[in-house]
């Protein structure tokens, strides 16, 4: 088994990004480490739904703490987030601007 974050393990994660960014296109170009792939599972368990403490245990930290740096919220899950609040008195949904307001911004 490969040290975490030696060198080896960062050449075999570059072999293999290379090859799969053949097939998957949207690959060429991004930075693929190790530390992106455990982030990544990181992520996708805490969207699974698992508990933080597992994930934490998952990835061999002591502390939920260390494992916090992981779980920075995406994109989708801030918008949920947000999809869930609104103001008072104001209707649910997404803002959306009137003409006067987009025509003002692209003068900009």
């Amino acid at each position: 088994m490969a040290i975490r974050g030696s060198r080896v393990t960062h050449d075999l994660v570059a072999k293999h990004a290379v090859v799969a960014s053949e097939r998957c296109t949207t690959l060429r170009g991004k930075r693929v480490t190790p530390h992106v792939l455990r982030h990544t599972a990181a992520v996708m368990l805490l969207q699974a739904g698992n508990d933080r403490s597992v994930i934490a245990l998952w990835l061999g930290h002591e502390s939920i703490e260390t494992t916090q740096m992981y779980l920075d919220a995406d994109l989708s899950m801030k918008e949920r987030a947000l999809n869930r609040t609104a103001p008072l008195r104001s209707p649910p949904g997404r803002f959306r601007p009137d003409d006067a307001l987009l025509s003002f911004l692209n003068g900009l």
